[in-house]
């Protein structure tokens, strides 16, 4: 019985493979088809010649051959002489693994992996074949540079010959430097093959080759013999030197991982390496240390003056030194360290290194330890506390309860706690942490151990991630905006309850459809033409698209990003599904209307364009993002979760006063879907899809949510942002990033900061939609102020008021607290540099605003020349919006009686779309507002005030 062939199977499905005893040729090629009557190991195969190889062959594997007692090929009619081994011919190559040792560390060799990397078969690739084959490493060959990286990174070669002498297949560099940036490259041996140099010519530079990653050359020779050598020297050089290099990362590893502080200097105390445990000890990171010598540190005057020269005499002579020593941190307080210093012996017998282990020193710690010294059973003690429970790894808390009552009281209330801890069968992860800091609370001084019990305290607080606000004299804009945005109300109820009514939904059958995104007007089909761009300005397209932004942008990104087919539904039911989701936003709201959906659909789907992001996520991702940004405020009331809590409202009560308006914004946009399957995009993916999809949607609503914002961002900084800092600073390939970004945990947080990000951009678009933007939103949290004086409900928002905020103030505020650290981490993942240049514009002419003592949204008008509130966007006699209303008029359409629909320009086919928009003397609101009531008092102000544009 013979080796088994390799097998390669093509992507046309023709199954190719290489047999060594049935030719004298390596690369001898059978192919296995259809119909074929041949028998080959239990194959049937068909044999054709090795000429007939086709270029969709990626790589082939070389297992072991078997070759018979004294075999020998001589190089005759292109074959190459083979002086083979003694093998019988029904026996394999058999390759042990080999040890070696590093120091006392005693590691495992596994048989040597070679790459052969040539564009064609000729006698030199054969040579270096057979030479595999001879010394029994295990050998693949790839024919392109494409089909070598991939076989390298599968395989993780420890050599690899690459064939330089025929540049027109592929360039030889170039291939090098392909797997040179590739992380597996760092221990391999890449060899070159080069033509031999005619006598005549002088000897070419091996520079080029080095400074493209080769480790070196070999100059062609189609002797097997040479070839063999060739490896056996590399083998025994570089291989195994690369291989000690290799296995020197655990060693890191632990370095890393010891809990006490380490630090490396060179011969003439230079740093070469200090460990986290020394930076947290010291104050320091690492970059701020290694390549300075230790006389440039500053010291601390508490050591006696000798006592840096008594320990440079003692560790100078290749002595150990240990003791107490002052060190100063880089805050500048000293701590007292036992320190231990030992020098390290290497080449020529001279000392090249110095390797200092640090731990904090404590005089506490020491009356700890003469206790139990003192102590009759202290041994035993001792050895109890030591004791593990296999089952938790932890302190067997059995042991902790027999301890003596001479321990410090301190003590005997952290064992107790560890025991109730250990006493539970069901670990959060939570609870592994507090186990682990109550287990270095055991052995450490009682300084330590009173610190980690204020950790454990902090630990315990459900406010993990929100930061702490100073006093609100501090800055009563941030503090209101913050309490207002981020709480859920003061929970207190009133007579007079905001109450939503059960909705009327619109009548599908009634429906207009509208007209095909081909038959869009040729004046919105040409704003559409700039959606991909991030200064498209939503404001044109709203009043070009009589407040019905939504449906034509939706349609056209959509089909951008191929939705329907994706969702294997009609561009007629997507049109119907966007016509509904857009008519149950609120066109009486200033702000959370369909034109502020659209707005972050578009932000949505340009994040999802940029490279970083699109690598990060799939199809069933980005879909999910775009339906998410379409919903996430449909139905939106215009006022805040805090006022609908403290209104006690029926949202509020149905969801127990938390993620209201999230809440009701994901549950209703579902309900709208499959309410009539003229609009259910979802009636054709399967249930495991469906429920995916509807997972990822309701996840990224949610997360716009404020009272988890510092949660989030700080998860996609510490979980995102700083790994792939840490693996971009070290130089390595692009792999690690990629399995960062597509882990599945990281991916939801990506999508997360993506919608917050989309949700909030108003401050990073140009300066004129920024305005507009802050003008808006300000307009409804005036209302929302209003109304709760006119209610007696407590105000969440009290600088909102219409008669004295600062819009300036508060847009500096909102930018300083939310918006730049979360755009910064947005920015260092997507890389958006327009962005962060309109923000950083945007931040200047607000803070412009402030420094005059402005109130408004621009600055003071010359006089004599007023200026309308947004001549762009509309016509004269057409105001903003509503901002003042009657009493006895609802805020939104879902306050409605049940016999009034959410949306009358779902009635009839006879029913213009925006009844407000029927003629020129028709303002957009005319319920919410008399002739002789002003837009917002506090954006228009009197001849010393600007009337905001």
């Amino acid at each position: 019985m013979g080796c088994a062939p390799s097998i390669h199977v093509s992507q046309s499905g023709v199954i190719y493979c290489r047999d060594s005893d049935e030719s004298n040729s390596p690369h001898q090629t059978t192919t296995i088809s259809q119909g074929t009557a041949a028998t080959l190991h239990g194959l049937f195969i068909k044999t054709d010649a090795a000429d007939t190889i086709p270029s969709v062959i990626t790589y082939q594997t070389r297992q072991s051959r078997n070759k018979s007692h004294g075999e020998r090929r001589e190089n005759s009619g292109g074959h190459i002489c083979i002086e083979a081994e003694t093998q019988t011919s029904h026996t394999s190559v058999k390759v042990s693994a080999t040890e070696e040792c590093i120091g006392p560390m005693r590691l495992t060799q596994e048989p040597i992996q070679v790459l052969l990397v040539f564009a064609k078969e000729d006698g030199q690739s054969d040579a270096f074949w057979w030479a595999c084959d001879r010394a029994g490493f295990r050998c693949n060959i790839a024919r392109t540079p494409e089909s070598a990286v991939e076989c390298f990174l599968d395989k993780s070669h420890e050599i690899v010959v690459i064939d330089g002498r025929h540049s027109q297949y592929f360039e030889a560099e170039a291939i090098c430097r392909l797997i040179r940036a590739t992380k597996p490259s760092e221990h391999t041996v890449i060899l070159a093959i080069v033509p031999q140099t005619p006598l005549d010519q002088e000897e070419p530079s091996v520079r080029p080759l080095i400074c493209a990653g080769f480790s070196r050359r070999y100059v062609e020779n189609i002797s097997v013999s040479a070839c063999y050598n060739e490896l056996l020297q590399i083998e025994h050089g570089e291989v195994r030197c690369q291989f000690k290099l290799r296995a020197c990362n655990s060693v890191f590893t632990a370095l890393d991982h010891c809990q006490e502080a380490v630090e490396i200097t060179s011969e003439d105390h230079v740093i070469q390496y200090v460990n986290p445990a020394f930076e947290h000890m010291m104050g320091y990171h690492k970059g701020e240390l290694i390549g300075k010598e230790l006389t440039e540190l500053p010291k601390s005057d508490k050591n006696r003056a000798d006592l840096l020269d008594t320990i440079n005499t003692c560790i100078k002579k290749g002595k150990e030194w240990q003791g107490i020593y002052y060190a100063r941190r880089k805050s500048g307080d000293s701590i007292q360290q036992h320190v231990k210093i030992t020098p390290v012996i290497g080449q020529g017998g001279k000392i090249r290194h110095f390797v200092s282990i640090k731990r904090p020193h404590s005089d506490n710690n020491k009356q700890v330890h003469k206790i139990n010294r003192d102590g009759d059973h202290s041994q035993s003690e001792s050895h109890s506390l030591r004791h593990r429970d296999r089952r938790k790894e932890s302190v067997d808390a059995r042991s902790i309860s027999s301890r003596g009552s001479d321990a410090p009281s301190l003590q005997n209330r952290r064992y107790s706690s560890v025991a109730r801890i250990h006493s539970m069968t069901i670990e959060a992860p939570i609870t592994k942490v507090i186990n682990i800091i109550n287990a270095a609370q055991e052995s450490s001084p009682v300084s330590v151990a009173e610190a980690l019990d204020r950790v454990l305290e902090i630990l315990r607080t459900t406010e993990l991630y929100s930061p702490q606000l100073a006093s609100k004299e501090d800055d009563p804009h941030t503090n209101d905006l913050v309490g207002g945005l981020m709480s859920d109300g003061l929970r207190r109820l009133s007579g007079n309850e905001y109450v939503f009514s059960k909705s009327t939904f619109p009548n599908m059958s009634q429906l207009v459809i509208p007209v095909t995104l081909n038959d869009i007007p040729p004046a919105i089909a040409e704003m559409l033409d700039d959606e991909d761009q991030w200064d498209f300005n939503i404001l044109e397209l709203e009043a070009a698209t009589c407040k019905r932004p939504l449906t034509y942008l939706g349609l056209k990104i959509f089909a951008r990003f191929s939705v329907c087919e994706f969702l294997s539904c009609s561009e007629a039911t997507l049109r119907c599904w966007l016509q509904v989701i857009e008519a149950n936003y609120h066109a009486s709201n200033s702000y959370h209307n369909s034109t502020h959906a659209a707005d972050v659909l578009h932000a949505t789907a340009y994040f999802l364009r940029k490279e970083k992001v699109k690598g990060s996520l799939d199809q069933l991702d980005e879909v999910a993002a775009l339906i998410a940004a379409t919903v996430h405020d449909v139905d939106h009331p215009g006022r805040t979760n805090s006022f609908l809590c403290n209104a006690g409202s029926e949202l509020a009560i149905l969801y127990n006063d938390t993620a209201v308006l999230e809440s009701h914004h994901a549950a209703l946009a579902f309900q709208l879907t499959v309410r009539d399957i003229k609009s259910n995009i979802f009636k054709n993916i399967d249930r495991t899809q469906f429920r995916t999809l509807r997972q990822a949607i309701i996840d990224m609503v949610l997360a716009t949510e404020m009272t988890r914002h510092f949660e989030h961002v700080n998860k996609f900084a510490n979980s995102i942002n700083k790994p792939m800092a840490a693996i971009e600073d070290e130089g390595s390939d692009s792999e690690g990033p990629a399995s960062i970004r597509n882990s599945p945990e990281n991916r939801l947080l990506i999508k997360r900061m993506m919608i917050k990000c989309a949700d909030v951009a108003n401050p990073c678009r140009p300066l004129e939609l920024c305005i507009e933007w802050a003008g808006r939103i300000s307009e409804e949290y005036f209302s929302q102020t209003d109304e709760e004086k006119r209610e007696a409900l407590p105000v969440v928002m009290p600088v909102f008021d219409r008669n004295t905020c600062s819009i300036p103030k508060s847009q500096i505020s909102f930018i300083d607290y939310f918006i730049t650290d979360m755009f910064d981490a947005w920015d260092a993942f997507a890389s958006l540099p327009g962005l962060m240049e309109h923000l950083s514009e945007n931040y200047k002419y607000w803070k412009g605003l402030d420094d005059m003592k402005c109130k408004s949204l621009r600055p003071p008008s010359p006089p004599g020349k007023d200026q309308p509130i947004s001549p762009s966007l509309r016509g004269e006699d057409q105001p903003i919006g509503p901002s003042l209303r009657d009493e006895d008029q609802p805020i939104g359409p879902s306050l409605r009686d049940e016999d009034q629909p959410i949306s009358p320009s779902l009635r009839g086919e006879d029913q213009p779309i925006s009844p407000s928009l029927r003629g020129e003397d028709q303002p957009i609101s005319p319920s919410l507002r008399g002739e002789d009531q002003p837009i917002s008092p506090s954006l228009r102000g009197d001849t010393n005030q600007s009337v905001p544009a």
